[in-house]
């Protein structure tokens, strides 16, 4: 266990963000999900909007890898535009 109050300061401070990551990946995984499994074009086009913003959140804040983010957006942008 840990003796120091900044030791014991870091382990609630680490839990909490590790939860909050948890939960923003998680949620930006079922959006990727819920836009490839859209087929009308119009309501794909608003979700990449939403589904880029919310990878490149997490790719600043090292959740995922900046070029894991790249990569999902590219695929799903050439998704979106294959539609009809």
């Amino acid at each position: 266990m840990a003796n120091h109050q900044s030791s014991i300061k870091r382990i609630r401070s680490t839990e909490t963000k590790r939860l909050r990551n948890r939960y923003q990946h998680k949620t930006t995984r079922n959006a990727v999900k819920r836009l490839r499994n859209t087929s009308d074009k119009k309501v794909a086009a608003t979700l990449l909007k939403e589904v880029s913003s919310m990878l490149d959140k997490l790719a600043k804040n090292n959740i995922i890898h900046k070029n894991k983010a790249g990569n999902l957006i590219g695929k799903l942008t050439r998704h979106v535009n294959a539609l009809a």
